[in-house]
């Protein structure tokens, strides 16, 4: 109901959505950029829908707990604790990410990777890792608020960490978020780009 809501605001606000992965690609690691307002969601939400698979996401666990529950949960909320108990086996984060892929063939995963509405100039790299581990692809999703444009566009293994992170900057450079002040591509690979 939600995702359906936020498609038909996505759509009579003028946007156009673009697919660009195929049918049969089932299972993966969708990043999604630039990340600058709240309002983001409306645009992530409709692409959610509008790709035909369900989209999961992580949030902190309390997020999850009544009343908040309701509403997180049927958009592909999953609950985690970043902070386990000091004495507990220690678990690697994108590890245990990396397991709902083994769990279900057809998970796929929303991950912001500037990890922040505000300006970052240095991209989180977990988003990466889970797909390695998991042995999925990544699907570099956007939303160009230029354009007025927002879907699904290239996708690949992880095979090479620089190469792969300069192909995925390449791909967002240029592109204008709501808050186009707020977006920067990642300054570590910026050089090699504009090279």
């Amino acid at each position: 109901m939600i995702k359906q809501a936020c498609t038909l605001i996505f759509r009579l606000s003028g946007w156009k959505f673009k697919n660009n992965i195929p049918d049969d690609l089932k299972s993966f690691v969708m990043i999604g950029a630039p990340h600058t307002s709240n309002f983001d969601f409306i645009p992530a939400m409709a692409v959610s829908n509008l790709m035909n698979r369900k989209a999961s996401f992580v949030i902190k666990k309390e997020w999850l707990k009544f009343p908040m529950g309701l509403f997180f949960k049927p958009i592909g909320a999953i609950g985690v604790d970043r902070n386990p108990p000091k004495d507990s086996k220690s678990i690697n984060y994108t590890d245990m990410i990396a397991e709902y892929f083994k769990e279900d063939p057809t998970f796929v995963l929303m991950i912001a990777p500037e990890g922040t509405r505000s300006l970052n100039k240095n991209w989180k790299s977990g988003f990466y890792y889970i797909a390695q581990k998991a042995n999925v692809p990544i699907v570099l999703a956007y939303a160009d608020y230029e354009k007025k444009e927002a879907g699904l566009g290239a996708y690949f293994y992880p095979e090479n960490f620089e190469a792969d992170m300069k192909k995925i900057m390449s791909f967002y450079k240029g592109m204008k978020g709501r808050n186009p002040e707020h977006f920067s591509i990642d300054e570590k690979f910026l050089g090699e780009i504009n090279s």
